[in-house]
């Protein structure tokens, strides 16, 4: 090793400042200075970049309507409703007959409104039985080439469109014990068959049901059609290859891909059986629907607060509906739709 010699004292390169032959190079206390300044400056917090604040503005901006809109007319009205129910209120001035929880007590005790509430269930459960299996077969069977297939689509899904209002007055004229239907099947030789279709509490819940069917398993088959389209090819023909027969095809890979979709229906089916109104209203009216049998909670709510001039009590039916249309959501997105939200989410941190 070289030495430099400077009077009795003999230093190495190192400590004079040089540098030893094939070995990195120290660094110089500035150089390590400004190495630690740079990471000082790196460890402090660094102000959002201009891309990320009109990210933000741009979420705001388009956000902010339909919030305005969801609060102005759900949130709004919900409270509203809330807190007109305290009150024995006719329609019309300021609520000041305060009865506290007196309407909630009322319509927990009232065996009408507990006979509406089972209706209710029986029809959400109904639906999914009766419309569930007829739109998945129309759905496998128009997911399939055949001919006149786009018109089929259109027909099945027509009766979805229609407004209700058209519907629920075209089959109260059809379904009356004069009407058209009794007509045809006497003129067939069915007339043992021909029935009170409407007024008959035997029979008026199975003829909504049927009406119920007709009408919303288009909307169940286009949306099972969209879920079909999105399973590969590839794996049915992979099955076919491997000798699978066309229903083990559908049991084993169609149905379980085919989940995430089935579920979406039910919900969505379970929340409009709670909702019904519209249909019965209308075929039935504002009396017949009780003594009929096909009575529910919303036309309770109109027959014992609007019609009876007690918008107060109305207001708290329509209270009670809301907790208990909130409450099935919630229960069934926390045991049956917790697998599809959670593949749906993006957890931030781990991106």
């Amino acid at each position: 090793m070289t030495t430099v010699r400077t009077g009795s004292l003999v230093a190495s390169p190192v400590e004079a400042g040089g540098t030893t032959p094939g070995a990195g190079s120290a660094p110089a206390p500035e150089a390590r200075r400004d190495r630690a300044g740079r990471r000082r400056e790196a460890s402090a917090p660094a102000r959002p970049p201009r891309r990320e604040r009109g990210k933000t503005l741009e979420i705001i901006v388009l956000t902010g309507p339909a919030l305005f809109v969801f609060l102005a007319f759900v949130i709004f009205p919900v409270v509203m409703a809330a807190y007109y129910g305290f009150f024995r209120w006719k329609g019309f001035g300021p609520p000041t007959d305060f009865v506290g929880l007196q309407n909630y007590q009322t319509i927990l005790e009232d065996p009408a409104f507990h006979e509406a509430v089972m209706h209710n269930g029986f029809i959400a459960v109904m639906s999914l039985v009766l419309q569930g299996p007829i739109a998945l077969l129309l759905a496998l069977l128009l997911n399939r080439r055949m001919r006149g297939q786009s018109v089929i689509r259109v027909l099945i899904f027509v009766p979805y469109v229609i407004a209700e209002v058209v519907v629920g007055t075209g089959w109260s004229l059809m379904l009356q014990s004069d009407g058209a239907l009794n007509d045809v099947l006497e003129d067939v030789g069915l007339g043992a068959f021909a029935q009170d279709w409407l007024s008959d509490p035997g029979i008026a819940m199975w003829t909504l049901l049927g009406i119920l069917t007709w009408k919303y398993v288009g909307f169940a088959v286009i949306l099972f059609l969209a879920g079909l389209q999105g399973i590969p090819q590839e794996l049915t023909e992979a099955a076919q290859i491997d000798g699978a027969s066309y229903w083990q095809i559908q049991r084993r890979i169609t149905l379980p891909l085919l989940g995430p979709t089935l579920r979406i229906w039910a919900f969505l089916s379970i929340i409009g059986a709670l909702q019904l109104f519209d249909l019965v209203y209308i075929i039935w009216g504002q009396y017949v629907a009780s003594t009929a049998g096909v009575s529910t909670m919303a036309t309770y709510m109109v027959a014992n607060g609007r019609n009876a001039g007690n918008y107060g009590y109305g207001n708290a039916v329509a209270v009670v509906i809301f907790l208990i249309s909130l409450v099935v959501a919630l229960v069934y997105q926390r045991f049956v739709l917790r697998r599809d939200t959670a593949g749906a989410l993006t957890d931030r941190s781990s991106r």
